[in-house]
């Protein structure tokens, strides 16, 4: 079991900004791996936000329609950190944000399910 841990999570109105990190085992940063960032707003699904399809030193970077060119994804493997940054924040952005990460064996899905390990969630709260 791969442990991650997200941090960052809080409170902010509208239109604001904020950053959210997962950690992850460093040795995963040294193969070829799928990084996602998935959120969960209450009453509803697990959606896939944004993916960081990482093969060697090649990085390739999806995002949902939702949040393309709002939100980006990174990776420092110095740091063995994922991060995920959210500008122009909306009340729909709201819900419970997880990292997970699987093998890369060609493509990384969006599809939660496919998933192997996951953090625990940080909550996102963005008032009008």
């Amino acid at each position: 079991q791969i442990h991650l841990e997200e941090t960052g999570g809080g409170s902010v109105q509208a239109g604001g900004s904020l950053r959210l990190s997962c950690s992850a085992p460093a040795y995963i940063w040294r193969t070829a791996v799928c990084m996602g960032w998935f959120r969960q707003a209450p009453g509803k699904e697990r959606e896939w936000v944004a993916t960081l399809d990482k093969v060697f030193s090649t990085r390739v970077t999806r995002f949902s329609d939702t949040v393309r060119g709002r939100f980006s994804i990174s990776g420092d493997s110095g740091d063995s950190t994922l991060f995920l940054e959210m500008n122009a924040l909306q009340t729909d952005d709201t819900g419970t944000y997880f990292c997970a990460t699987r093998r890369h064996d060609g493509y990384c899905p969006d599809n939660s399910a496919r998933y192997e390990h996951w953090g625990q969630g940080t909550q996102v709260i963005v008032s009008s």
